[in-house]
């Protein structure tokens, strides 16, 4: 058995193949077969085979790309405005365009105003669960314009993800994200 960063693997001597790989801390148990020239990125490390010189650790773990990184939204307030930037260095949509997640606490039955401005990309303002699920997007608002305005009402008390993304292949730039509670006529 030889012990390989957080992972183990138990290597045949003249196969070169790995029968079992332990995947990580967490209990996550992979069992493949992996034979000369494959590469597996395993919990930050890299295992490579090479023809001239046997199997092998690179110790150094590889650039990881923004995509793979922690994904921890950012705050946002009901009331506040937020004025961010969205660049290349957010999620990569697989559109050519990217986007940047905002983690809001909302209760039932809350009716909500969620509008996103730009003057440098065509809008799209997504409202979603925790697990990805989309409850609600816009794209343009009742302007004509390329700002988005998403009308919701919440369909339960928790925390929901408000996505802001450009339309298309825009790259992004400066925005502007409110997010407001609305009241009822005669309330107050």
């Amino acid at each position: 058995m030889r012990s390989i960063g957080k992972t183990s693997s138990k290597l045949n001597d003249w196969d070169n193949a790995w029968d079992t790989v332990s995947a990580n801390a967490a209990g996550v148990f992979v069992a493949s077969r992996c034979h000369w020239g494959i590469i597996l990125l395993l919990t930050g490390w890299v295992w490579s085979s090479s023809l001239g010189t046997g199997p092998g650790l690179a110790q150094t773990p590889p650039e990881i790309p923004a995509a793979n990184r922690v994904y921890r939204p950012l705050p946002l307030t009901p009331g506040d405005l937020v004025k961010d930037a969205l660049s290349d260095k957010d999620i990569p949509t697989g559109k050519g365009s990217f986007a940047r997640d905002y983690l809001v606490s909302l209760q039932k039955g809350d009716q909500v105003a969620i509008d996103l401005t730009s003057e440098n990309f065509d809008t799209v303002v997504t409202l979603m669960t925790l697990n990805g699920s989309t409850l609600g997007e816009n794209d343009d608002g009742p302007d004509g314009g390329t700002n988005s305005l998403l009308f919701m009402r919440i369909p339960q008390s928790g925390s929901y993800i408000v996505r802001v993304q450009a339309f298309g292949q825009a790259k992004g730039g400066k925005f502007n994200l409110g997010l407001t509670r609305l009241e009822p006529a005669g309330v107050r």
